[in-house]
């Protein structure tokens, strides 16, 4: 719900000297503050990959925001024990809006609590009698997702049974040892913790709610409204114009109160190429940064960018169909080949050796040629199964994965 103009807001509308941009630059400043000072804490009591701090004290920063946006990514931190997970894991919630960490986690939790969630130890999420917890999880990151209950009320006529609804969107930050199930897992922005043996932080006793600097930064985090409804609604409504554009015109957004200019936002955001769930979970955090300052944006949009690399080069190598799609993208034979043939140089392209898994043979390849599309004919002849291999489709397809 939008906050409703005061006597005072109404008073600095009507003061022709009075400085819209004044104010922008003083809250601007203030978020640069707690940027920093978010930083100086987690360098201080968690011993992180350099390219950590300042995406998770932008994810922070956004969790007082995070109802402006379409989704919100999860963060997942994946570590051994003794890495400092449980202890990032609750530095980072008492830093977001009221945050609250739990160890037993249950359907109940998710939908009853309010704020950001922090959910430590959480091995259990892939085990039998939890798929209402996963489903609920798997749709949380997305706005309107809501949860139906019904309650039983007493009244003078009887029992009656109302329908309560529960909205689940929430910042929620995840920590285990044994990783996340895939569909989970692409909901997260997931940062791999390594054990630690800097004495000097993983020594220090977890006093930081009383440390002034953690005081300050709450305080200056609850009372500055980094983003307006409008503005980020706007935001979203000028990137998909700047989508279905030439992705050259000059986009402003406007309210009263404030003048923002995406142009250079959505171009650096589009060198990234992101689509799907990869730009759902990456914009909310990119405009934050944004609306930082331009440094922070660009040190953000390099982490993400190098992330998303790493993710993508690790989908390459574990998926069969993708490195299937990139041996036929890369084969010279165009006229008619036995499918025997194409099994056998596939094993080839993978130098492949495998004795105990013999997935990859003649049937396998078969079935892959029709489910992906890679064949532009086929037909039976006294060897066997011939194919003409659609090689072009092949090689439009690899552009999507490398």
């Amino acid at each position: 719900m939008e906050r409703e103009l005061t006597d005072e807001d109404f008073d600095k509308l009507r003061d022709s000297e009075y400085d819209l941009e004044e104010e922008n630059e003083e809250k601007k400043d203030k978020l640069i503050t707690a940027y920093k000072n978010i930083i100086d804490l987690l360098q201080k009591y968690c011993d992180l990959n350099p390219d950590y701090y300042p995406l998770i004290a932008i994810w922070i920063i956004g969790s007082y925001a995070h109802h402006d946006f379409e989704s919100y990514p999860y963060l997942f931190l994946n570590a051994m024990r003794g890495s400092g997970k449980s202890r990032t894991l609750r530095l980072v919630t008492d830093l977001s809006k009221e945050g609250d960490v739990q160890t037993s986690m249950t359907e109940a939790v998710l939908f009853r609590t309010n704020g950001t969630l922090g959910i430590d130890e959480f091995e259990s999420v892939g085990r039998k009698g939890k798929e209402n917890l996963r489903e609920l999880l798997n749709a949380s990151y997305k706005k309107g997702t809501k949860v139906k209950r019904i309650k039983e009320r007493r009244t003078p006529e009887g029992i009656v049974r109302e329908v309560e609804s529960f909205d689940v969107y929430r910042p929620i930050i995840m920590a285990n040892i044994w990783g996340m199930e895939e569909v989970l897992g692409d909901r997260c922005i997931t940062l791999i913790l390594e054990r630690s043996n800097n004495p000097k932080i993983i020594r220090l006793a977890e006093i930081w709610k009383s440390e002034k600097i953690f005081q300050k930064t709450k305080e200056i985090l609850e009372s500055v409204v980094m983003c307006s409804s409008v503005v980020v609604g706007k935001c979203y409504q000028e990137w998909n114009n700047f989508v279905t554009s030439n992705n050259t015109t000059n986009i402003t957004t406007t309210n009263t109160t404030t003048t923002h200019n995406y142009t250079k936002l959505f171009k650096m955001v589009n060198l990234m190429e992101l689509d799907g769930r990869s730009l759902e979970l990456c914009l909310p955090l990119l405009v934050i940064s944004w609306e930082i300052s331009e440094v922070v944006f660009r040190q953000l949009h390099t982490i993400l960018q190098n992330m998303l690399k790493e993710k993508k080069d690790e989908q390459f190598a574990e998926s069969r169909d993708i490195s299937f799609i990139d041996y036929v993208s890369q084969e010279t034979e165009v006229n008619w080949i036995f499918v025997k043939d194409v099994t056998r140089r596939f094993k080839e392209f993978l130098q492949y050796e495998s004795e105990d898994d013999n997935w990859l043979n003649i049937k396998w390849v078969g079935q892959a040629l029709n489910r992906l599309k890679l064949r532009r004919s086929h037909k039976r002849d006294r060897g066997g199964m011939k194919v003409v291999l659609d090689i072009d489709k092949a090689q439009q397809k690899i552009k999507m994965f490398k």
